[in-house]
């Protein structure tokens, strides 16, 4: 899975002489909270919801309403965004990404190649994914198995279920610490889940959970 295929093209961003009350209300309109800076179409910095916060006068100062304006008026993105961005690239995997997020601790990577945006990956787009990738409403049946992590049994389970003319559309291993491992398979269309949980268990193979999933749009 790379980046490319689950990054967010449209990019809203400003330039460094945007203001801050300019690039706040751009966040509030289009219910963003971290813009890019770019100049001369290479990436600059970043401003997010905190940084502006932190540029923002205390509810504890003595200004006015007007001084307070005045200020975010004329204070510019390019004296408080974060310089040291953390960006990726367009061809890393969509892992790499999680990884860089994780680490860093936050929520949104420029993805940059040559000194081009192409668009951003934030972690919405990551949750998205997940829930393609888990097969996470398609109307069909969804299997769980527990069994021993050895060379086979996903070619077994996969095998039964052809046998049936059933289509896969997603499967999903998760290494459990225990030595076994979970698979989870989204089958297509309407099944019989009574029959099918039959013939796994006349084959030696103990079904967790099936259970009839739902269309929803992600």
């Amino acid at each position: 899975m790379a980046v490319k295929d689950f990054m967010t093209r449209k990019v809203v961003y400003i330039s460094p002489d945007t203001t801050i009350a300019h690039a706040a209300d751009i966040m509030r309109d289009q219910k963003l909270h971290r813009l890019p800076v770019i100049e001369n179409d290479k990436l600059v910095g970043l401003v997010t919801e905190g940084t502006i916060a932190e540029a923002s006068p205390s509810k504890a100062t003595s200004l006015s309403i007007y001084e307070m304006n005045y200020l975010l008026n004329k204070t510019k993105v390019k004296d408080v965004m974060i310089h040291d961005v953390v960006t990726v690239s367009k061809y890393a995997s969509l892992e790499d990404a999680t990884y860089l997020m994780l680490k860093n601790k936050i929520g949104i990577l420029p993805v940059v190649d040559n000194e081009q945006v192409y668009g951003v990956i934030t972690d919405r787009d990551i949750f998205k994914a997940f829930l393609e990738v888990s097969g996470y409403g398609e109307e069909g049946v969804r299997m769980r198995f527990v069994t021993e992590d050895k060379v086979g049994v996903l070619a077994k389970i996969v095998t039964l279920i052809v046998e049936e003319n059933l289509n896969i559309s997603n499967t999903v291993n998760i290494p459990r610490k225990d030595g076994k491992i979970v698979i989870e398979v989204q089958i297509d269309g309407n099944v019989d889940m009574a029959a099918l949980k039959a013939k796994f268990e006349e084959h030696g193979i103990e079904v967790a959970e099936i259970t009839r999933t739902s269309a929803k749009v992600l």
